[in-house]
């Protein structure tokens, strides 16, 4: 492989996703990021090449039906013929005949529309992990420790027992520490639901927030009008 893209720290896994579809491909890019990989978006697979040397990605989501006459099939072949990057399909096409095509090219996962963001996450970790380049599931953030394969949060030496709610908005806060997150953005990570009511956000930022504090000072802050954001002291 490339030495790697260009002004990229080389410890984090680099993720390529080539979507047409510009609402996708963005929403992709949100929650593999926030998986902790970087990512590069492509709407079509006219720039591959350039994008395998440059880029140097450790996984590829590969959309099969894409504009301009490359088909991702196309896409899986010249990449085969420069890489072994593990390649996931991420189609409409779900026929066995679709799926065996996508395997004889070189695929190694085959994931078809609609599709559980979670179920894909889990199935890029696994690739990830499968070559060595996994991210670390251990999260510190000043005297917070999350250890996101054990589901554990401690702080100041001490275990904080969160319900799954509140350990997931934890971990959406930890992930990008010093982010802000809206209501309506924690809605559709968390709850998957964007319309849900706001005031649900409020309650559970109010229980860990309690059960945070309870071991030092207040880390989630309020940004007033926007949402809140995770900023270690």
């Amino acid at each position: 492989m490339s030495a790697g893209y260009a002004g990229r720290s080389t410890d984090v896994p680099r993720v390529l996703v080539v979507e047409d579809d510009d609402a996708l491909r963005d929403a992709l890019a949100i929650a593999i990021r926030d998986e902790g990989s970087e990512v590069l978006g492509k709407a079509d697979g006219t720039e591959i090449p350039d994008a395998l040397t440059t880029f140097d990605p450790d996984v590829v989501i590969l959309d099969v039906r894409l504009p301009g006459g490359v088909t991702g099939i196309d896409v899986a072949r010249q990449i085969r013929t420069r890489s072994d990057v593990p390649i996931v399909f991420l189609t409409a096409a779900d026929g066995v005949r679709d799926r065996l095509e996508g395997f004889e090219v070189g695929g190694d996962d085959y994931v078809t529309k609609p599709f559980a963001m979670p179920e894909l996450l889990a199935r890029i970790q696994a690739l990830l992990r499968r070559s060595g380049r996994a991210t670390s599931k251990r999260r510190v953030i000043h005297d917070i420790v999350i250890d996101e394969e054990g589901h554990i949060v401690e702080r100041a030496g001490q275990r904080v027992n969160l319900t799954r709610t509140e350990y997931d908005l934890l971990v959406t806060l930890a992930r990008r520490p010093g982010q802000v997150f809206s209501k309506t953005r924690l809605l559709a990570l968390i709850w998957d639901y964007e319309h849900y009511d706001p005031n649900v956000v409020e309650v559970h930022v109010s229980a860990l927030r309690r059960k945070l504090e309870a071991h030092g000072p207040r880390l989630i802050q309020t940004v007033r009008g926007v949402g809140y954001v995770l900023r270690p002291s």
